[in-house]
C-alpha cells in the first residue's frame, strides 16, 4: 500500500495543504502583490514561505522556513525584482519539514529559468524520481515538487511551453494545483480531476492565479473564474490577459470536499460557491438530519462557527422532529461557549502526557456562565484522531454542562488521504474501526452524529461522482497501490514511450 512520506502532526486537527499564487503585471513589481497574497493564504501552510520573481533577465528567489511575516522584510522584498513571479506557503505533505522542501522550487537550465509552486500530492512521485535519476537527474529534496520541476525541465528541452506542460501532465498522477514561472512567463495548471482549487483574478495592471479567491480580494482584484480541471493558463507577460489551453479532459472531476468543510477561508469562492454559505448550509443539513433539542449550541472555534450558525438558524425554524416551531419558541440558542487563545501556536512544546492534556486549556477556555447547568450541543467540522474532541467534551463537563452532544459537519473519516492531508494510516483514525456509538463512548459525549455524504454533495451542488470522497468511503479517484478506486482510472506507465504530440 502506498503510505506517502512522513509528515509532522500536531494535535487532533487536520493540517492544511499548501497555498500557491502567481502574478504577471505590466509595470509595477510583483514582489509585494505576491507577499500580500501569501498573507491571505497563510492558513494553508505555516511551515515555510517563498517567492520567486523574474525581471526579464534573471530569476530571483527568497524562500525560508517560517510564517510569511517572519520570512520577508523590506530588504528581502527589494531583492525580488521583476513584474512576474510566483509564491508559496507550505505545510509538508510529501517530503520532510526542512528548508530543502520549502517552495517555490527554483532551477536554471539550458532552456531558461524555472520556478514551481505545488499544492497537492503525487501518487507516482517515487516512480518518476527513480526514472529521472536513472537519466542523470540529481535531486536536492525528497519532495514531489522537485520531481515535477525536473520532468517539466526535461520536456522543455524538446518542446514548446504548452506541449512540455502537457507531456508532464500525462506522466504525473495525483492531485496538483501549480503556479509555474518560466523566465518571465507565469502559468497556472490544475490537475485533470480538479482536486485542488485554483482560480484566476484580474487586478490593477495585470492578472493573478491563486489557490483561493481571498488572495485576489486582498489585492483589491476581481475573481474571473476557476481554473478548469486539466487546464493550463498562461498569463501575458505585459499583464494584459491570459491564454487558456484545455490539455486534459475527464468525464468526472474529483474536487476535495474538505476544501469547503475545513481548509479554505470562509470568504473564499471555491469552484463557484462561497465557502461560508456552504458551511452554513452544511450546518442546516446537520440539524435536519440529527438535530437535538439542547439549551445552547456552540462551535469549536474557529472551524465549527459557520456550521453552528446554520444549525442554530435551522433549529429556530423547525423542531428536531421536523415540525414548524411555535411562535413563542426560539429554538436552540447559539452561544460562543469556548474562547480561543490565538497566541498558542503550532510549535507549543508538550513533552509529557500531562502537559499535552493541559494544552487544550491553553488553547480553549469555556465561558462557564454559558455552559454551567445547561445541555450543550458542540459542533465541529470533523473528528480525525479524537484526542481534541475527548478533551473538549471533558472541558465542558468540568465547566458544569449537564449534557454534551457532538454534531460533526462531515462524515466519519475512515481511510487515509493520499492527496495532501496528514492522515496516512487507518490506525490513527478514530472512526476507521469503530462504529458511531463506539466513537461517542470513546470521546465521552452523550450523543454523536455526523453529516451524511449525500448532504455534503447536495450542499456543494455536485454529484458524488465529481467529488473526492476517499477519506470517508475508502474508494479513491486515483490509482493508489493497495486501495480501491471509485472510477475507471490507471496511473501512467512510467518509462514507457512518451505520447505523440497532438
Amino acid at each position: 500500500m502506498h503510505q506517502g512520506r512522513a509528515t509532522r502532526r500536531v494535535g487532533d486537527g487536520l493540517n492544511e495543504k499548501c497555498g500557491v499564487v502567481g502574478v504577471s503585471l505590466d509595470e509595477r513589481g510583483a514582489a509585494r502583490p505576491l507577499y500580500y497574497s501569501l498573507y491571505a493564504l497563510q492558513h494553508r501552510g505555516q511551515e515555510s514561505a517563498g517567492i520567486v520573481t523574474h525581471d526579464g533577465f534573471q530569476q530571483h528567489s527568497h524562500v525560508e522556513m517560517g510564517l510569511v511575516g517572519d520570512v520577508f522584510d523590506e530588504e528581502s522584498l527589494s531583492t525580488l525584482r521583476g513584474t512576474a513571479g510566483i509564491g508559496h506557503v507550505r505545510y509538508p505533505t510529501a517530503g520532510g519539514v526542512n528548508s530543502c522542501c520549502a517552495q517555490p522550487f527554483a532551477v536554471s537550465f539550458k532552456s531558461g529559468s524555472l520556478g514551481l509552486a505545488h499544492n497537492g500530492n503525487l501518487v507516482n512521485a517515487d516512480e518518476l524520481r527513480s526514472e529521472l535519476e536513472n537519466l542523470g537527474h540529481a535531486f536536492t529534496s525528497d519532495g514531489d515538487t522537485e520531481v515535477i520541476a525536473h520532468d517539466l525541465a526535461r520536456n522543455l528541452l524538446e518542446s514548446d511551453l504548452v506541449r512540455a506542460v502537457k507531456r508532464t501532465m500525462e506522466r504525473i498522477h495525483g492531485s496538483y494545483a501549480l503556479t509555474i514561472s518560466h523566465d518571465d512567463t507565469v502559468l497556472g495548471v490544475r490537475d485533470p480531476e480538479g482536486n485542488r482549487p485554483l482560480c484566476i483574478g484580474k487586478i490593477d495592471g495585470g492578472y493573478v492565479i491563486a489557490s483561493e479567491s481571498a488572495a485576489i480580494d486582498t489585492l483589491d482584484g476581481e475573481l474571473v473564474r476557476d481554473v478548469r480541471p486539466g487546464e493550463l493558463v498562461v498569463l501575458e507577460t505585459d499583464g494584459s490577459g491570459f491564454d487558456s489551453y484545455q490539455l486534459v479532459e475527464k468525464e468526472n472531476s474529483a474536487h476535495c470536499f474538505f476544501e469547503h468543510v475545513y481548509f479554505s477561508r470562509p470568504d473564499s469562492v471555491i469552484d463557484g460557491t462561497l465557502v461560508y454559505e456552504v458551511r452554513r448550509n452544511l450546518g442546516r443539513a446537520l440539524w435536519d438530519e440529527s438535530g437535538v433539542e439542547t439549551d445552547v449550541v456552540m462551535p469549536v472555534p474557529d472551524s465549527g462557527r459557520a456550521f453552528a450558525t446554520g444549525y442554530a438558524e435551522a433549529a429556530g425554524e423547525t423542531t428536531a422532529d421536523g415540525e414548524p416551531r411555535a411562535e413563542d419558541d426560539d429554538g436552540v440558542e447559539f452561544a460562543e461557549g469556548l474562547m480561543k487563545n490565538r497566541y498558542v501556536g503550532r510549535t507549543f512544546i508538550m513533552p509529557t502526557q500531562d502537559e499535552r492534556e493541559r494544552a487544550v486549556r491553553l488553547k480553549l477556555n469555556p465561558i462557564r456562565s454559558t455552559v454551567e447547568g445547561k445541555t450543550v450541543t458542540l459542533i465541529d467540522d470533523s473528528i480525525v484522531r479524537g484526542t481534541t474532541s475527548t478533551q473538549l467534551v471533558q472541558l465542558l463537563r468540568d465547566a458544569g454542562a449537564e449534557e454534551v452532544h457532538m454534531r460533526i459537519g462531515a462524515p466519519p473519516i475512515i481511510a487515509p488521504c493520499y492527496m495532501g492531508i496528514d492522515m496516512h494510516t487507518r490506525e490513527e483514525l478514530i472512526a476507521a474501526d469503530r462504529s458511531v456509538a463506539e466513537v461517542r463512548d470513546e470521546i465521552g459525549a452523550d450523543s454523536l452524529s455526523y453529516l451524511s455524504i449525500d448532504s455534503i454533495a447536495e450542499c456543494l451542488q455536485k454529484s458524488r461522482a465529481d467529488l473526492c470522497l476517499g477519506c470517508v468511503t475508502g474508494e479513491y479517484p486515483y490509482d493508489i497501490d493497495g486501495e480501491t478506486t471509485d472510477r475507471d482510472v490507471t496511473r501512467p506507465a512510467i518509462g514507457a514511450e512518451a505520447p505523440a504530440d497532438d
